[in-house]
């Protein structure tokens, strides 16, 4: 199903205005947000993870075991510009490639942690980073905003939500 910008804002509005409960407003972001194309999710991620400190409260890194991690963030750094995006793009897409496979199989929290220390090599150029002036869509500005009116504990409920249904689980099926 394809979603139009008109129709994903309707959506992020409606949903947003009845989420009268905080799991709801949760499931709702965390909704909107899988209905964004693959670039604005990308972008919508690391905005978030950029944003961490100011209005978005940091996922603790350190509870993950991003060692797990190290090895295909090591990879990503020794590919060209195209192949890391590719990489990041087949992960929101859940494109079945060996990557994504190890990306699946780490925790939620691990997952977290290393969208964060991918934004970090993105900020420091050691990943593809984003396009100077990138302006993505009014969804993907209306999602990161929803995501930064929310409380701590869910904003990083969202942000573990989305990050952990990324890539392919291989023992699944």
């Amino acid at each position: 199903m394809t979603f139009t910008s008109d129709s994903a804002s309707t959506r992020l509005s409606n949903a947003l205005n009845d989420a009268s409960q905080p799991g709801d407003a949760v499931s709702s972001t965390t909704a909107v947000f899988q209905s964004l194309s693959v670039d604005d999710q990308l972008a919508v991620l690391w905005y978030a993870y950029t944003e961490m400190g100011r209005s978005i409260t940091p996922a603790a890194t350190g509870a993950a075991r991003l060692q797990l991690a190290e090895g295909l963030l090591t990879q990503i750094k020794q590919m060209s510009h195209t192949e890391q995006l590719n990489v990041m793009r087949d992960l929101a897409a859940h494109k079945n490639t060996q990557f994504s496979r190890s990306y699946g199989i780490l925790s939620n929290n691990t997952k977290l942690a290393f969208w964060y220390e991918l934004s970090e090599l993105m900020v420091k150029y050691l990943v593809v980073p984003m396009p100077i002036g990138y302006e993505f869509s009014r969804d993907g500005v209306q999602v990161l905003a929803a995501i930064k009116a929310l409380d701590f504990g869910q904003q990083i409920s969202v942000l573990r939500k989305v990050v952990a249904d990324m890539g392919v689980d291989p023992f699944a099926e």
